[in-house]
């Protein structure tokens, strides 16, 4: 549960400044496609990147400015298989101020920082953001079916664990209980919200408090309010 309350806080804020560094990316660029002069440039080496397990192959470019001057640059983006070949002919984006921060005029080459930052803290901040979000719209429920709901006395039947969710290596556990409506003779099966200790030994009755909304029994709340609360 600790783990779940840091990873929300920390995958939202690492999310959005993703998210603002991908911002800042696209401005830096834009501004330069603004003012960038065009060339003929000729790919003269493929230079071999490793990170880790993988390796990636960046062009190096060599062009001359509109005054003649030499230039020789690597791309900050590389692929495997490599994008170029040795003597492939690539339009060269640069700017006179400085040459020699020129790009190859292609969508990676200009946009590839930009849409992988994008990408992942749009994943990282909705993954955060869903869970802080989850926990409100819990409360908010909680609170509705305290202010506006009923208290019925479900019969206890036993404690589940929660194969669905895993965290650390951990399963969490729901107590199950049912209720049978008087007026309809329907039989209604109530579980809780995810419990992260055995809850067993702390049931010494049979019987379980569930606030649910009076004409709706699918929106209920499992009163857990008796289990001892796990210290910080």
């Amino acid at each position: 549960m600790k783990t779940i309350s840091v990873v929300k806080y920390v995958f939202t804020v690492v999310g959005l400044g993703m998210l603002v560094g991908s911002f800042l990316l696209y401005s830096n660029t834009q501004a330069f496609l603004q003012s960038a002069l065009t060339a003929s440039g000729e790919v003269v080496e493929l230079v071999r990147s490793r990170s880790g397990d993988s390796t990636t192959y960046k062009p190096v470019v060599e062009f001359k400015t509109k005054t003649g001057m030499l230039i020789e640059f690597t791309s900050s983006s590389g692929s495997n298989p490599a994008s170029y070949s040795e003597g492939d002919i690539v339009e060269v984006l640069y700017q006179d101020s400085s040459p020699e921060k020129a790009k190859i005029n292609s969508f990676f080459s200009l946009w590839g920082g930009t849409t992988i930052l994008s990408v992942l803290g749009s994943v990282f901040f909705i993954v955060g953001f869903s869970i802080i979000s989850f926990g409100k719209i819990k409360a908010n429920k909680i609170e509705y079916l305290k202010m506006n709901g009923i208290s019925v006395i479900a019969k206890y039947q036993s404690v589940e664990i929660n194969q669905s969710l895993e965290v650390n290596g951990k399963n969490p556990y729901k107590i199950c209980a049912q209720w049978t409506n008087p007026t309809t003779s329907e039989l209604h099966v109530f579980s809780s919200d995810d419990i992260w200790f055995d809850p067993t030994d702390h049931i010494v009755n049979d019987e379980i408090s569930v606030l649910m909304e009076k004409d709706n029994p699918k929106k209920y709340y499992v009163d857990i309010s008796f289990l001892p609360k796990v210290a910080s």
